[in-house]
């Protein structure tokens, strides 16, 4: 059988190959794959009607446990939508008969389609196995090297929506020469209208093997521009829920990017894999509790916020408030007295400190050993008390008054609220972690009256969640996936670690990505902060997205932005995919030829972004919007009448389109506070391209990037 085989007949082959064809004008292979799939379709539709024609009525006691139930089933009505537009498989195994080593269960000889969820027929037996099973994964790791006894792979090849072509690796056939997957590199480079698609049909192996890490461990992956580690890390969170999903469901799970542009950007990955359920959030949405986020910080302010220092300097500061007992506490029941003197009570107040227990539960648990320390009384004088009497003792007005007085209750808010306006107490708990300057860059200005009037900044909030967590643990959730995390200050690695202490984390990013004065320099340190020094780095290198001209172009920034880091080895040769042109002139003669490379980009099939620097874009829209050209905002999804994005830079991470016209890379670098920073900045918009870069400067470009 030949390597490549495409139907031809009134249907284009995405690979570019012409396949052959029978007398009737049909592949008999093709026509078969054809039907199966049909048939798979009519099977899901089945499952989900079968679903939908559930009478719940006579199975619940009561309209709760009828609400609760009705609510999963309406979760399960969605999962099994079958989406026109997503392929409902997308490859095929065949495995040998098993002589000798170990096959997955139940693959002896057998067929199975690879889908992204499980499909089986009316009588229960498989149409297409999820691509998490055990039995499909071989689909991305089995090689002529190492076969897994797998004797043919095949892949699938659609065009809008349906199955037009197909490619076959016998791999344990020695007569087959080795090729490259024209259909899978076809997909790769299929171009971007719309939000991010999965990748579950083009999964590399050593992309497999992360998405396949256990749930018990913390995966960081450190990955350059298009080696697809977003999608990794929102593959792996199908994957967990898909191997433990019971204990997921239980537990949560949470995606955390850095904007909501970029978490717009990926909202249908997951869906697209049958997963409704997750969570998505931003660091800020998760510490903005409580308060008004309405100020800003200047960045060495933040950067000092942002210190893990400040986890201690808030320690202190909410300790301060246990105060020594300088009285005894009595207790009268009936006609009896019973004494505590003060110095037991500060014995309870040293053996809770030293616990080093969290203040809130330390705060709940004095009034009951002071109870205790009365009911051991009452037991001496012969009377037996029991646990009612100590609950009662513990909410008798005398202990309630002695413990506000020795440990009281304390507000979050208030305590960085009194850190931020007060020099002395600010002075009293940083003292020896903290700068006589750093204490003074903490310090307001102009201290706010209240926690409602306070101007609070994003690394206040993060200060809040810190005490509110000394306060009273942080609810753990059983995963968590950060992307873009090289951007976040010690202070947020902390907030995300305490939604994950005692689950797992899939940790997200590139170093030489980091755009905040306060990112991080290596994995290490991000991790300690996290909470997760044990985790696993693993390190993506090879490129699938961003052509190799593009990726070598902005790789000259390396040196300088994140010295001794792997360059990206894009797979993708494209001639011709960068251009960098000197625009002579002034700023209208600079925005006349952005406008005209947008409407160059435009003349290509898939979506287009204008980056700029932030000052630059309302010049830019203005320009566009004279030359009669609508455009998006990011996140906004592009369709085929809409396809042009126009993107400040500081929102383009984590995004990419088809065809990039980046603007005045000196104004990007100019634009942040130090240059380490916008060289950086400039990496980013440089790496957004996966088909072509233009790129358009009247001034001189940075000195690193060479002629």
């Amino acid at each position: 059988m030949p390597a490549h085989v495409a139907e031809s007949d009134s249907t284009p082959d995405p690979t570019g190959t012409t396949g052959t064809t029978g007398t009737t004008g049909t592949n008999a292979p093709l026509a078969h794959e054809r039907a199966h799939l049909a048939a798979s379709r009519a099977a899901l539709r089945g499952m989900r009607e079968d679903v939908q024609a559930l009478d719940i009525r006579d199975v619940t006691a009561n309209w709760v446990n009828a609400a609760v139930l009705q609510s999963q089933i309406d979760d399960r009505i969605k999962a099994l939508a079958d989406l026109s537009h997503t392929p409902l498989f997308f490859g095929r195994l065949d495995y040998l008969h098993a002589v000798g080593g170990e096959l997955a269960e139940g693959a002896d000889g057998e067929r199975f389609y690879i889908g992204r969820r499980h499909v089986h027929d009316a009588a229960g037996d498989p149409m297409v196995i999820d691509w998490r099973a055990p039995v499909s994964q071989p689909y991305y790791q089995a090689s002529r090297t190492s076969p897994q006894g797998v004797g043919l792979r095949r892949r699938f090849g659609y065009t809008g929506g349906e199955l037009t072509a197909y490619e076959d690796e016998h791999l344990t056939d020695p007569a087959e020469a080795e090729h490259t997957s024209r259909l899978l590199q076809a997909e790769i480079e299929r171009p971007r209208v719309g939000p991010m698609r999965d990748i579950v049909a083009t999964i590399q192996p050593e992309q497999d093997e992360i998405v396949r890490s256990g749930l018990g461990g913390t995966v960081c992956v450190q990955g350059g521009p298009g080696t697809g580690k977003t999608a990794v890390g929102l593959h792996r969170v199908a994957y967990l829920l898909y191997a433990h999903r019971e204990r997921l469901a239980r537990t949560g799970t949470l995606v955390i990017g850095p904007n909501r542009s970029f978490l717009h950007y990926i909202e249908q990955v997951l869906p697209a894999l049958g997963e409704l359920e997750v969570k998505q959030a931003t660091v800020d949405d998760l510490v903005r509790t409580g308060v008004e986020v309405r100020g800003e910080d200047e960045a060495a302010t933040a950067v000092v916020k942002g210190d893990a220092r400040m986890a201690e300097v808030l320690r202190r500061a909410v300790r301060s408030h246990v105060t020594a007992p300088v009285e005894p506490v009595v207790v009268v029941r009936g006609s009896r007295r019973w004494r505590v003197p003060a110095y037991e009570i500060q014995e309870m107040v040293d053996e809770l400190l030293a616990r080093d227990m969290r203040y809130g539960a330390a705060h709940e648990a004095l009034p009951q050993r002071i109870a205790h320390a009365v009911l051991v009384r009452m037991e001496e004088a012969g009377e037996a008390p029991d646990d009612r009497v100590q609950n009662a003792v513990a909410r008798n007005p005398a202990v309630k008054a002695a413990v506000k007085a020795v440990w009281p209750a304390v507000d979050p808010a208030k305590v960085v609220l009194r850190l931020l306006s007060d020099a002395e107490f600010l002075a009293t708990h940083a003292g020896g972690l903290l700068s006589e300057e750093e204490q003074k860059r903490l310090l307001w200005a102009k201290p706010a009256r209240s926690v409602k009037s306070a101007k609070w900044s994003a690394a206040d909030a993060v200060l809040i969640d810190e005490a509110g967590d000394l306060v009273a643990r942080t609810h753990s959730l059983g995963h968590v996936v950060l992307d873009e995390a090289q951007d976040l200050s010690p202070m947020q690695y902390r907030a995300v670690g305490r939604r994950c202490s005692t689950g797992s984390a899939t940790v997200l990013g590139d170093l030489a990505q980091g755009t905040t004065p306060w990112s991080t320099e290596s994995w290490g340190e991000a991790l300690f902060h996290l909470g997760k020094a044990d985790a696993v780095v693993e390190e993506l290198t090879a490129g699938f997205r961003v052509p190799r001209e593009v990726i070598a172009y902005a790789s000259r920034l390396l040196p300088a932005i994140s010295p001794g880091l792997a360059a990206v080895e894009s797979v993708r040769e494209s001639p011709g995919s960068l251009a960098v042109r000197e625009v002579p002139g002034g700023v209208a003669d600079l925005d006349a030829a952005v406008v005209a490379a947008c409407e160059e980009s435009l003349r290509h099939e898939g979506s287009i972004g204008l980056i700029a620097a932030d000052a630059r874009i309302p010049g830019l829209g203005a320009a566009l919007e004279a030359a009669g050209h609508a455009y998006l905002a990011p996140g906004e999804e592009t369709t085929a009448a809409s396809r042009l994005t126009l993107v400040p830079a500081s929102l383009a991470k984590g995004l990419e389109y088809d065809y990039v016209v980046l603007d005045e890379p000196a104004a990007v670098v100019d634009g942040e506070p130090d240059e380490r920073t916008g060289l950086r900045r400039l990496y980013v918009a440089l790496t957004r391209a996966v088909s072509g870069l233009t790129v358009l400067h009247a001034a001189p470009l940075p000195e690193v990037l060479g002629a």
